[in-house]
C-alpha cells in the first residue's frame, strides 16, 4: 500500500472494550445528503487480482468496527489513523493512472478498514470513479454496516466484494467480535437489486474450517443469485509484525495457515453448489 502519511511512532492498539462497543445507526441526515466530501484515507495502492478484476486503484479508509483476529491491516482499525483527505484529491491521484487500469481492463476498488464507516466519502468516491473517470467500480466491505449504504451508493458501485467470516454465529462472533445477521441482511438486499457480489471466505484450520460451516457459507451465497465468484482465501500471518508494531498480541501466532488440499476441498464445496470457486 502506498501511505498517504507516515506516523513516526505506531498508533496506540484499541481497547477491546472500545473496538467492540456498539456502533450507533446512521442518522436520516446522514443517509440522505451529499456533505462536503473528505474522508480519513489510510493509504492507497495498484492491484491486480485480489480487489476486483484488473488492475485497480485502491483508495483503504481508516476506521473499522470489526477486530478480526486474522485481519492483516490492523493499521487501518481506528479513524484517527488516517489522513483527512477529499474525494477531488482520491480521484485525481486516481486519474493518473486511468488510462493503465483501463487497458488492463480493470478499475476502481474503494477499501478499508470499512469504507461504510464513511458512508458520504466512500458513496462520493464511488460516484466520481465511476462518472468522471469512467472506471469499473467495486466496494470492499464487511457488510455489517450495510445500512449506511444508501441506494444511491449502491447505484454507483458495480461490484461488492462480501466478506462472510463464518456460517457459524458463535464463530463469527469470535473471529470478529460482532453478529453475522447484519451482513446476511445486507447480502439479501444486494441479491434484491440484482448487484454482483463476490463472496469471499477466509479459510482458517481450527476455525472455519469446519466441513458444517463451510457448506452453510456456500448454501447461502448459491441461493442469493447474484454471486457470480466466490474466493477461498488460505489464513496467512503476513500482518503479525503489523499488531506486533501496535503492541496488540496475535492470537493466531501458532494457527497453520491451511494446506494445498484444505483449500482445494473447500472450493469444491462451493463448487458443488455451482458457485464458481478459485
Amino acid at each position: 500500500m502506498t501511505p498517504l502519511t507516515t506516523p513516526s511512532v505506531p498508533a496506540p492498539a484499541p481497547s477491546p472494550a472500545r473496538a467492540r462497543r456498539p456502533l450507533r445507526a446512521a442518522t436520516p441526515a446522514v443517509a440522505a445528503t451529499r456533505r462536503a466530501a473528505v474522508g480519513s484515507v489510510h493509504s492507497w495502492d495498484l492491484s491486480t487480482g485480489v480487489d476486483g478484476p484488473g488492475t485497480r486503484f485502491v483508495p483503504f479508509l481508516s476506521g473499522c468496527p470489526l477486530t478480526c483476529l486474522y485481519c492483516h491491516n490492523p493499521d487501518t482499525w481506528r479513524m484517527r489513523g488516517g489522513k483527512r483527505s477529499t474525494a477531488e484529491e482520491i480521484v485525481a491521484e486516481a486519474g493518473k493512472y486511468t488510462r493503465f487500469i483501463t487497458a488492463a481492463g480493470g478499475g476502481a476498488t474503494v477499501s478499508g478498514g470499512e469504507p461504510l464507516l464513511q458512508p458520504v466519502f466512500t458513496g462520493e468516491l464511488l460516484h466520481r470513479l465511476k462518472h468522471e473517470l469512467g472506471l469499473h467500480t467495486a466496494l470492499d466491505t464487511s457488510r455489517f454496516l450495510g445500512t449506511r449504504a444508501t441506494d444511491a451508493l449502491l447505484r454507483d458501485t458495480d461490484l461488492v466484494l462480501l466478506d462472510i467470516k463464518s456460517w457459524d454465529r458463535a464463530i463469527h462472533r469470535k473471529v470478529t467480535g460482532r453478529p453475522l445477521e447484519p451482513t446476511l441482511d445486507f447480502a439479501h438486499r444486494l441479491a434484491g437489486l440484482g448487484k454482483e457480489v463476490h463472496v469471499r471466505f477466509v479459510l482458517v484450520p481450527g476455525i472455519t474450517d469446519a466441513p458444517v460451516n463451510i457448506e452453510g457459507v456456500a448454501a447461502f451465497a448459491a441461493g442469493l443469485g447474484n454471486v457470480s465468484r466466490v474466493d477461498v482465501l488460505p489464513f496467512h500471518k503476513l500482518g503479525e509484525a503489523k499488531w506486533q508494531a501496535l503492541g496488540m498480541p496475535f492470537t493466531l501466532h501458532d494457527t497453520p495457515s491451511p494446506t494445498a488440499g484444505q483449500t482445494a476441498r473447500a472450493r469444491d464445496v462451493f463448487a458443488a453448489h455451482g458457485l464458481h470457486a478459485v
